[in-house]
C-alpha cells in the first residue's frame, strides 16, 4: 500500500466528517489496507467504519459480523444486482480475490464503494414514496435471481410468527422481571401500566400469523434492515445501501420495517399508510396474503418490544430520560396506531 496525499474539494472532506465523525486513526485501519491494491491517502473514522480516501475514490471499510462464506455470498449478489440493472454498492476485494478480510484480532471487515448522498427525509411525503418505489424495484430483481440460497441466508419458512414468538416470549420475561421488583423506576412502572394491552395485542397478532400461509414466490433476498438511513438520494438518483443484514424472506419484512419507521415519525397517518402502499405497488403488485401479513407485521406492538427488550438487556440500575421520553411517545401514540390497523385492515385486511 502506498501511502499518499490525495486532492479532494474542501466541501466533500467536510460534509463527509459532518456526516461520519471526524476522530482521525491509523494503526489498525491502515494495516487493514495494506491488503487491498490500493494507494491509500487520509483515514477517518465514521460510525461505525472508516472512511478512506484511495485513489479510486472514498472507500468505507466496515465491520463485518459475519463469516466468510457469508460475505462472500454478499459480494456475489450486490454484483448481480447490478448486472440487472439495480445500482447499488460493491464489495471491493482484496489483492488475494476475497471478500473478507480478518485481522489478527478475530477483527472482520469488508471494503465498499462509498455512495454520498442524503439521506431519506421522515418528513418529505414524496421522498418516502419514491422510497418505496426503490425497494419494489429491488425486490423484483432479487426475485429474478437463482434462488439457490445457502442455509446461513435463511431464517425459517414462517420467519414472522417466529419472530414475534421469540419477541412475546421476550416481554413476558421482562413482565416477570418488573414484577418481582418491590421498588421500580419510572419506567418500569409505566411499562408494567401498559403491558396488558400490549402483550394481548402482541398475542393476537401472532396467532393470525401463525394461520397465515405466505407463497414461495413471496419470499427472497430482501434487505434487512429497511429504513430511511439506507435509503439516500444521490447524484445519480436513489440509492440502498448497507445490505449487510441481507437474508432471505418474506418481502413484507422489508416493507413494514420501512413503513413502521415512516409511520412511527408522522404519528401513523392513515393516509400516509395508504400512500406509501400505492407507491410499492406502482413498482410491485402484493399478493393477498402479503398484504394481510403486512397488516399484521405493522399491527404488532414493535416499537414496546423493542424499548422493553433493550431495557431488560442494558444495565438496569442506570436508565436515561431517552428511554422513558420514548416509551411516553409509544403510549401516546397508541391510539393513532389502532386507528390506523383499523382503517389498514379495512382496506387490506
Amino acid at each position: 500500500m502506498n501511502l499518499q496525499t490525495l486532492s479532494y474539494d474542501k466541501q466533500t472532506w467536510i460534509t463527509m466528517n459532518e456526516s461520519y465523525g471526524g476522530v482521525f486513526l491509523y494503526n489498525q485501519p491502515e494495516v487493514i489496507m495494506e491488503q487491498y491494491d490500493l494507494e491509500v491517502g487520509k483515514i477517518t473514522k465514521g460510525r461505525g467504519a472508516y472512511l478512506c480516501e484511495t485513489d479510486q475514490g472514498v472507500k468505507l471499510l466496515k465491520e463485518f459480523r459475519g463469516s466468510e462464506e457469508r460475505a462472500e455470498f454478499l459480494a456475489v449478489i450486490l454484483a448481480r444486482l447490478l448486472e440487472s440493472g439495480f445500482e447499488t454498492e460493491q464489495i471491493i476485494r482484496d489483492k488475494e480475490g476475497k471478500a473478507l478480510v480478518t485481522e489478527d484480532t478475530g477483527d472482520r471487515f469488508i471494503l465498499k464503494d462509498m455512495i454520498r448522498g442524503t439521506e431519506c427525509s421522515t418528513k418529505n411525503r414524496d421522498e418516502m414514496k419514491a422510497a418505496m418505489r426503490l425497494l419494489a424495484r429491488f425486490h423484483t430483481v432479487s426475485a429474478s435471481l437463482e434462488k439457490e440460497i445457502p442455509e446461513f441466508m435463511k431464517n425459517g419458512e414462517n420467519e414472522l410468527s417466529q419472530l414475534y414468538a421469540k419477541h412475546n416470549r421476550e416481554l413476558v420475561k421482562v413482565k416477570n422481571y418488573v414484577r418481582s421488583k418491590r421498588k421500580k423506576n419510572e419506567f418500569e412502572m409505566k411499562f408494567q401500566e401498559q403491558y396488558a394491552h400490549f402483550i394481548e395485542n402482541a398475542q393476537k397478532t401472532l396467532e393470525k400469523l401463525v394461520e397465515s400461509d405466505l407463497p414461495e414466490e413471496c419470499r427472497m433476498l430482501c434487505h434487512g434492515d429497511c429504513n430511511q438511513h439506507n435509503i439516500v438520494y444521490t447524484e445519480n438518483g436513489w440509492r440502498l445501501i448497507h445490505f449487510e443484514y441481507m437474508g432471505y424472506h418474506a418481502a413484507v419484512q422489508d416493507i413494514a420495517n420501512f413503513m413502521r419507521k415512516m409511520l412511527e415519525k408522522n404519528s401513523w397517518n392513515s393516509r400516509l399508510g395508504e400512500e406509501l402502499i400505492t407507491a410499492y405497488e406502482s413498482e410491485r403488485m402484493l399478493q393477498e396474503e402479503e398484504r394481510r401479513q403486512l397488516c399484521l407485521a405493522l399491527a404488532y406492538p414493535e416499537k414496546f418490544w423493542k424499548l422493553a427488550n433493550h431495557y431488560y438487556n442494558s444495565h438496569k440500575a442506570w436508565l436515561s430520560g431517552r428511554n422513558i421520553e420514548k416509551l411516553d411517545k409509544v403510549i401516546e401514540q397508541e391510539e393513532e396506531r389502532m386507528r390506523f390497523l383499523q382503517n389498514l385492515f379495512s382496506f387490506h385486511g
